[in-house]
C-alpha cells in the first residue's frame, strides 16, 4: 500500500457529507427565521436578532472547519489525550465560573458570546477513546481494557451532571453503540435495554394493585421478567444444563400456586415469592461458578442481583435523584401526570404546531403555533415543531432523510478507514450525531423524555454548531488522509 501525500487535503475530502452539512444549516437557519422573526420584520442579519448572529457562527463554523481540513491528520493521534484532560480540567471548573442559566452553570462568559465546554467536549473524549483503542493489544472482551474505555466516558458524564446537565451527560451514552461495533459483548446492550424496560414497566405501574394480591403490577411484572430474562440466558449460555428447565417448572409452579392462595384463601404480597426463586437462582449459579469456573455462569448472577437491586432503587432514584422537574418530564411521558400546563406545555404546544402543518405545512414564516411563541424553546430544543408547522410532514420527512443521508455515508466512510483510530472516531461522530437526532425529534414528538439537547445544525446556537463541524471535518480530515491501494 501506498499513501498519497501529494494531493491536496481540500481534494481528498468526502464532498458528498460537506453537501449535506451546507444542506443542514441552510435548512436550519430558514428554520430558525420561521421560529424568531416577527411578522413584518425584513432584516434577517441584523446582529440584535438570532437570525443575524446564526449567521456569524455559521461563517465562524466553516471557517473552522476549512482550518480542520488543513491540518495534519496526524496530530489529531497525537494530542488527542493532552486535549481529553484539558477539557476535562475545563468541565471541572466551569461550575464554578459559570452563571446560573435556567438551572445550569454550563456556559462561560467570553464576553462577546458565551460558550458550552460539554459541547466540545464530545469531540476530545472521541478522540481519546480512539486511540485508546488503537493501541496494540487492546480488545474489547478483556474486561480491564473495557473498563479503561468506559471511564473515558463516564468521567465527563459526571462533570457534566455536576453542571446540571443531565441532557448533555447522557450524549455520552452513545459511545456504548461504537463499543458494540468494536466488539463489546452483546449482553452489555441486552442489560441497557432490559434496564429501561424495569424502570419504565417498575415507574408506570408502580402504584397499580395487582387484583387479589397485596403486590403491585410494576413490581411483579418486573420480577417476572427478570425470572424470564435469567432463564433465558441460562438457555443461551448453558444449553445442556438442567438448571433452566428445572427452574421453570419450579417458577411456573410456585407463581400460579401462590396467586390462586392469594386470590382465593388470603391476599399477600406474591412478588415475594418471585423474589425468594430468584435469589435461589443466584445461589445456585454462584455455586455452580464456585465449582466450576464458569465465567457465564457468574454473569448471568450478577444480572439477576443488579437486575433486582435495580428494581428496588429506581424509585428511589426518581424520588430523591432526579430534580423535581427531570421526575416530573419522566412522569408525563409515562403517562401518570397530564400536565399540559407545566412540565407536558412544551410537548403538547409542539405536537399541537407539528399537526397543524398537515401534509405541506403554512409556509415559511406562516405557521401560527410560532408566530404567536406558544412553543418555549422553538429555536433551540424544539426547532423541529418549527419544519413541522411550517414545512408539513413532506418538510419532516426530508430533514429526517437529509439525516438518514449523513448517517448512511458516516457509517460507508467508516468502514472504509484503514486504521482503528479512524474507524473508532467515525463511528463515535456517527452515534453522537445519532443519537441528537433520535431523542431531539422523539421528545419534540412526545415519544422520548425532554431533556435539552439541541438538533444538529438546526438549533440555535454557536457552541452546538462549532462543536459537531469540529467533530465532522476532524473525520473528513481523517478520511482524506487515509491510506489508500
Amino acid at each position: 500500500m501506498s499513501e498519497i501525500k501529494t494531493k491536496s487535503p481540500l481534494l481528498r475530502v468526502d464532498y458528498l457529507v460537506v453537501l449535506l452539512y451546507v444542506v443542514l444549516l441552510v435548512c436550519g437557519w430558514f428554520s430558525i427565521c420561521g421560529a424568531t422573526h416577527e411578522t413584518g420584520d425584513t432584516d434577517f442579519f441584523a446582529w440584535e436578532v438570532r437570525t443575524g448572529k446564526q449567521i456569524v457562527w455559521i461563517g465562524c463554523a466553516f471557517v473552522l472547519g476549512f482550518l480542520v481540513l488543513m491540518t495534519d491528520d496526524k496530530y489529531f493521534d497525537m494530542t488527542a489525550d493532552l486535549f481529553y484532560w484539558l477539557m476535562m480540567l475545563l468541565l471541572l471548573v466551569t461550575p464554578f465560573i459559570a452563571k446560573d442559566i435556567k438551572g445550569s452553570r454550563s456556559w462561560v462568559n467570553l464576553g462577546f458570546c458565551n460558550i458550552q465546554p460539554a459541547e466540545f467536549a464530545k469531540c476530545v473524549t472521541a478522540l481519546a477513546v480512539a486511540k485508546l483503542l488503537n493501541r496494540y493489544g487492546f480488545t474489547m472482551t478483556d474486561m480491564r481494557c473495557f473498563l479503561r474505555a468506559a471511564a473515558l466516558i463516564l468521567l465527563p458524564m459526571v462533570l457534566i451532571i455536576l453542571q446540571k446537565e443531565t441532557g448533555s451527560a447522557l450524549v455520552y451514552l452513545a459511545f456504548f453503540l461504537m463499543f458494540y461495533r468494536e466488539g463489546m459483548p452483546g449482553c452489555f446492550l441486552f442489560t441497557a435495554v432490559a434496564a429501561v424496560v424495569y424502570f419504565v414497566v417498575g415507574i408506570r405501574f408502580g402504584e397499580t394493585e395487582l387484583p387479589g394480591t397485596l403486590s403491585s403490577v410494576g413490581e411483579f411484572t418486573v420480577l417476572l421478567l427478570i425470572w424470564a430474562f435469567t432463564l433465558g440466558m441460562l438457555q443461551v449460555y448453558h444449553p445442556r444444563s438442567r438448571t433452566a428447565p428445572l427452574f421453570l417448572r419450579i417458577g411456573l409452579a410456585a407463581t400460579v400456586v401462590s396467586l390462586l392462595v392469594s386470590t382465593l384463601i388470603i391476599p399477600f404480597d406474591v412478588s415475594w415469592v418471585l423474589l425468594a426463586l430468584l435469589l435461589a437462582m443466584t445461589g445456585q449459579m454462584l455455586w455452580q461458578w464456585l465449582g466450576e469456573r464458569v465465567n457465564t455462569g457468574l454473569f448471568i448472577a450478577l444480572f439477576t442481583l443488579g437486575s433486582t437491586a435495580f428494581l428496588y432503587t429506581s424509585n428511589f432514584a426518581l424520588n430523591e435523584v432526579l430534580e423535581p422537574h427531570q421526575r416530573t418530564r419522566i412522569q408525563v411521558l409515562l403517562g401518570m401526570n397530564e400536565d399540559d400546563r407545566a412540565a407536558g406545555y412544551n410537548v403538547n404546544q409542539s405536537k399541537i404546531a407539528i399537526g397543524s402543518g398537515g401534509l405541506e405545512g403554512k409556509g415559511f414564516m406562516n405557521g401560527t403555533q410560532t408566530k404567536l411563541k406558544y412553543v418555549p424553546e422553538q429555536d433551540t430544543d424544539f426547532i423541529f415543531c418549527t419544519v413541522g408547522e411550517e414545512q408539513g410532514f413532506v418538510g419532516s420527512a426530508g430533514v429526517l432523510l437529509l439525516f438518514l443521508t449523513l448517517i448512511l455515508r458516516l457509517i460507508y466512510l467508516a468502514e472504509r478507514q484503514t486504521s482503528t483510530f479512524g474507524r473508532v472516531y467515525g463511528y463515535c461522530v456517527l452515534s453522537i450525531l445519532l443519537f441528537h437526532v433520535f431523542i431531539n425529534v422523539g421528545m419534540v414528538m412526545g415519544l422520548t423524555p425532554v431533556i435539552g439537547i439541541p438538533l444538529p445544525f438546526f438549533s440555535y446556537g454557536g457552541s452546538s454548531l462549532w462543536g459537531f463541524t469540529l467533530m465532522l471535518f476532524i473525520f473528513l480530515r481523517i478520511d482524506a488522509g487515509r491510506k489508500r491501494t
